[in-house]
């Protein structure tokens, strides 16, 4: 098997060269990396293009968006498998090579990816290969993504490989315009249609507290489409007969963790909001728990409860960068 990197660029100059570098130091070296330069206006392109590998090719494009850049990556992609890598992220360098084993593993699986470490490093520096326990490193077959995804987050967009002739099927590929959840819509929309395995180990290096970067962009307190889209598609038939349960279900849950989000900000009432929104979870410990604490918890403990909830959540703890 081989990979194609798709790497979108957007004004991540300082990023981008740790980005590119990590995908050349991979044991199993890949086949191509294309860099979309989705309209940069801090040279960054520039960079991509003085790197001397002739597997590095920079794609140029007006701005049209993260969604926009992945296609453009997808459409030039001749690699058996696509893998992503967002611009100020960095691959171990046996991450191709562990996404290859897990192939061998779950030969039915039509997305691969691997766990992630969060870490805090602002300047572009590179990163030295971290250690990757031994006991982490199984892997793991996800029937129903949205189900595994309640219990912690098993993949991010710097982490997945997708075989090239699944995403080309796709009547829609990375929804452009979407300004949140379009990479979380790309891969439940995959995990439709085939089996995801999952190396349960940090391989990615995921920067926080980047400036600039879409996870750290403020949000309105809505309803994403993609979760829209989600609930219609499950109600009208056109999710597969064994998604659509577990679809509603996950709608409910993101309401009820948009409810948090109110309730950790002292809103009460739109809490309590977002609650009835999610009526038909109504029964499970994560809503009855979250209306007692819309309804009797001092908002300072709510805050707090709710941070650590989150870190908690994942195995893999973020952490500074030396």
């Amino acid at each position: 098997m081989n990979f194609s990197v798709v790497i979108p660029l957007y004004n991540k100059a300082r990023f981008v060269e740790c980005a590119v570098a990590s995908v050349l130091a991979q044991t199993l070296a890949p086949l191509e990396v294309l860099v979309v330069d989705d309209g940069s206006t801090d040279g960054g392109g520039d960079r991509v293009a003085a790197i001397d590998d002739p597997r590095v090719r920079l794609i140029r494009q007006a701005n049209a968006g993260v969604s926009a850049a992945r296609n453009r990556g997808i459409e030039a992609a001749q690699g058996d498998w696509v893998a992503f890598l967002d611009a100020d992220d960095a691959w171990h360098p046996e991450f191709l090579a562990v996404l290859a084993r897990a192939h061998r593993d779950c030969p039915e699986a039509g997305m691969l990816a691997t766990r992630f470490r969060t870490v805090v490093e602002p300047t572009g520096r590179a990163f030295e290969p971290w250690a990757v326990p031994e006991s982490f490193c199984e892997t793991e077959l996800i029937e129903d993504l949205r189900l595994r995804w309640m219990k912690n987050t098993p993949l991010c967009s710097s982490t997945v490989a997708v075989r090239t002739s699944c995403l080309r099927a796709m009547p829609e590929r990375f929804i452009e315009g979407d300004s949140w959840g379009e990479d979380l819509d790309m891969w439940f929309r995959v995990a439709d249609r085939a089996p995801v395995a999952v190396v349960n180990a940090p391989y990615a290096s995921i920067r926080g507290e980047v400036p600039n970067s879409l996870s750290r962009t403020p949000r309105k307190r809505h309803l994403p489409p993609f979760l829209v889209r989600m609930r219609a598609q499950a109600r009208d038939g056109t999710l597969p007969p064994r998604s659509r349960r577990s679809a509603l279900w996950f709608v409910d849950q993101l309401q009820v963790t948009i409810a948090r989000e109110a309730l950790s900000e002292n809103r009460r009432a739109e809490a309590l909001w977002w609650l009835m929104q999610a009526r038909g979870g109504a029964l499970s410990r994560r809503w009855l728990v979250t209306a007692l604490m819309a309804l009797f918890m001092p908002v300072g403990l709510a805050d707090r409860w709710q941070r650590w909830r989150v870190r908690s959540a994942d195995t893999f703890a973020q952490e500074p960068v030396q």
